[in-house]
């Protein structure tokens, strides 16, 4: 463990060093975790990219999806998985502003994508006969390429401010990966003007995307209640139910994680929604958007058949 008195050239993830005996266990769990987020989205990922049917806006921004959440996946679990297998929790100080940077790239990149997913199906529901102009392939494109943009303008903010915080008194970082709120509270820096400049930029990304979900969705729900057949309703809705169902777990994840009061503040609290949004949510995505999807299912039947054969 190298630590001055200026400052530490390495960190330690502490993960669950609290479960010493439970640490092969929790190998297989998450290897298994792991392995189902990767075959899960490699799977949606090639059928949205490269298959000519599902070259549509909506299909498009599912595969990017999936993109991010193999992304954040293999960001956080493989060391993680190294810890529980070799008990090497050392990370460097570069390693772990690295890790940093992604995080907030992939995390904002979510939001914008969800975001934009959400204009799609409002686009779909609301105005289905000029969808092909208000959601047409290249709308769908700059969308994402903004969404990514954002993300990586985000990313590079975050890491550049905590890489100007001073580590002096301890290097142990009591988390699953290096996150920004055990780093800040780690630093023996004055945080306040840093948490300042982190908030006002965060409020502003996060508020857009927000609004935007938040709109499409008071839009699209009242356009289901006018609809006088309770069928009509219920096939309707189906069409952007996955979408809603991601949402919630994203948005109720990323809340429980930085939004709960200081009172109630736990790292045990921390690791279980970091587990949640770095390891089950991804691995659940594609099954919550090909379980009601009838052209996803044919086209993995399809997929199926031809391994087989």
């Amino acid at each position: 463990m190298e630590v001055t008195n200026f400052t530490v050239t390495e960190f330690v993830l502490l993960g669950f060093n609290e479960l010493p005996s439970f640490q092969l266990v929790l190998f297989f769990i998450f290897l298994l975790i792991y392995v189902a987020t990767l075959v899960g989205n490699s799977l949606t990922t090639g059928l949205f990219c490269f298959d000519h049917h599902f070259h549509s806006p909506m299909y498009i921004l599912l595969c990017n999806m999936s993109v991010l959440d193999m992304s954040f996946t293999s960001m956080v679990l493989p060391k993680l998985l190294d810890i529980f297998l070799t008990g090497n929790n050392v990370i460097s100080y570069k390693g772990c502003i690295t890790q940093v940077f992604f995080f907030v790239v992939l995390m904002v990149s979510e939001y914008f994508i969800l975001a934009a997913m959400a204009y799609d199906r409002y686009v779909a529901i609301c105005h289905p006969l000029r969808y092909s102009y208000f959601m047409s392939l290249q709308v769908c494109f700059w969308m994402s390429w903004i969404s990514w943009s954002m993300g990586v303008f985000e990313g590079i903010l975050y890491a550049l401010l905590i890489s100007s915080c001073m580590f002096c008194e301890s290097n142990k970082i009591d988390h699953l990966f290096c996150d920004l709120k055990p780093l800040i509270k780690l630093s023996c820096s004055d945080t306040h003007t840093i948490e300042m400049v982190i908030l006002g930029p965060s409020a502003v990304i996060g508020f857009v995307p927000s609004v935007m979900t938040l709109v499409s969705y008071m839009y699209i729900i009242s356009t289901i209640l006018k609809i006088h057949s309770k069928e009509g309703r219920h096939k309707t809705f189906s069409t952007c139910s996955s979408h809603l169902t991601v949402i919630l777990l994203f948005y109720g994840t990323v809340l429980g994680m930085y939004m709960r009061p200081k009172s109630s503040y736990s790292m045990n609290q921390d690791k279980v929604f970091a587990i949640l949004y770095a390891g089950v949510i991804p691995m659940l995505n594609p099954l919550i958007y090909s379980l009601k999807n009838q052209q996803v299912k044919k086209a993995l039947r399809k997929l199926k058949k031809a391994m087989l054969c």
